[in-house]
């Protein structure tokens, strides 16, 4: 499932969502569309939200070290 989210309070721009489930596992990939920077988190399928928040936290993470 592909979305494009709107800005965040932070202000780094927009960001493409994708989540995958593969069997319990969730996997979600966050991209940064101005710079194609991606990160990636895997968690419970129960709790995607909290899996999108670590994946969009770690996508942060990412750009400020840049």
């Amino acid at each position: 499932m592909w979305r494009a989210s709107l800005p965040s309070p932070e202000d780094i721009g927009e960001i493409i969502v994708e989540t995958t489930r593969q069997g319990l596992y969730l996997k979600c990939c966050a991209v940064h569309v101005a710079t194609a920077v991606e990160a990636v988190a895997i968690g419970p399928a129960h709790e995607p939200k909290a899996v999108e928040r670590l994946a969009i936290a770690k996508l942060k993470k990412a750009l400020a070290s840049r």
